[in-house]
């Protein structure tokens, strides 16, 4: 079957899952909604719509499999994956690991009283590291799980920065440190506090005049972000800006350590390097919008995590193809 894909928002993550529908064949993009001026944006898929996100709420419910929630941020998904998980099939990225609990319930009661499927946290973490992590711990009962991110930017950091007065723009970069990662996969189960596993990197274009002095001190002590982590500033130019951190890399590491009955030590590693952070996540979210449209059609309702998903329905091949070419 095609899927008709409806995309919600259209910053970096809407433009990468548009541009991953045209490497999807199942897939077929109906639309894209933004909550800005539609007549502001324009697509790259020709004859695609672009229509404000209040058509979605208003009148029958639109001739969209599954909406792609690719707007909003962890403060706004929280309000509005419920309320179009009312009227559709939806997937979204929240990625506040610690309230993940609180939002599956919210999301679960509406989509389960309305008859749709919604799947939340998606992407590679909340998601695919997400799998690992719980793998891990199936075939490793006895161990420890280590996560390290980057290197990459940290869109949620970066904002952190640009907040402080005299700061005209910021990109912060996580770095995982090497010794720390190194004595991990050594097996040693080494107990890291969150200095040692990871370092933070900003660069900032301050304005002029600026207090340079008092923007390092509040980076550098800013709670839940940057204090418990050896932090280094750096004040560059727009131009610099511009010409060495226009991209949006990421990636990181799961591992899971541990000795097995006889002893024996296993170590389990997963590890992502991404050129574009959102270009990798809206692909993720489009195969599992292809299994929430499948979940779908056989009936089901309420909410789900990847945990919930079986891999074959990820995936565009038939059960025959996935066991005679990936078993």
């Amino acid at each position: 079957m095609t899927i008709k894909i409806g995309i919600l928002g259209y910053g970096n993550l809407g433009r990468g899952a548009e541009a991953a529908i045209s490497q999807n064949d199942d897939m077929e993009l109906v639309g894209v909604f933004t909550r800005r001026d539609p007549a502001s944006l324009t697509l790259a898929t020709p004859g695609v719509a672009v229509r404000s996100a209040q058509d979605l709420l208003s009148g029958a419910p639109l001739d969209i499999d599954v909406l792609v929630i690719c707007g909003g941020s962890a403060t706004d998904l929280p309000q509005m994956t419920p309320k179009y998980a009312a009227r559709y099939n939806v997937i979204d990225s929240f990625d506040t690991h610690a309230h993940i609990p609180e939002h599956f319930a919210a999301v679960d009661k509406v989509a389960g009283e309305n008859g749709h499927v919604a799947l939340i946290s998606s992407g590679w973490d909340p998601g695919l590291f997400s799998l690992n992590r719980l793998f891990g711990n199936c075939f490793v009962p006895q161990g420890t799980d280590y996560t390290f991110w980057g290197p990459g930017v940290s869109q949620g950091h970066s904002d952190a920065v640009r907040r402080i007065d005299g700061v005209l723009d910021a990109r912060q970069y996580t770095l995982p440190v090497e010794e720390a990662l190194e004595e991990v996969r050594s097996g040693s189960n080494p107990d890291l506090t969150t200095r040692q596993k990871h370092t933070r990197e900003v660069f900032v274009v301050a304005a002029e005049g600026a207090d340079t002095e008092e923007i390092t001190r509040q980076i550098v002590t800013m709670p839940n972000y940057f204090d418990e982590y050896d932090t280094t500033v750096h004040f560059i130019s727009q131009e610099e800006m511009d010409r060495d951190h226009s991209g949006l890399p990421h990636g990181g590491f799961v591992l899971r350590s541990g000795a097995m009955a006889s002893g024996a030590t296993s170590v389990i590693e997963y590890s992502l390097k991404l050129d574009s952070n959102p270009d990798f996540t809206s692909s993720v979210m489009l195969a599992y919008a292809r299994a929430v449209a499948r979940m779908s059609s056989e009936g089901q309702k309420g909410c789900r995590t990847v945990f919930d998903v079986a891999p074959a329905y990820l995936s565009p091949r038939d059960d025959g193809y996935l066991r005679s070419h990936f078993l």
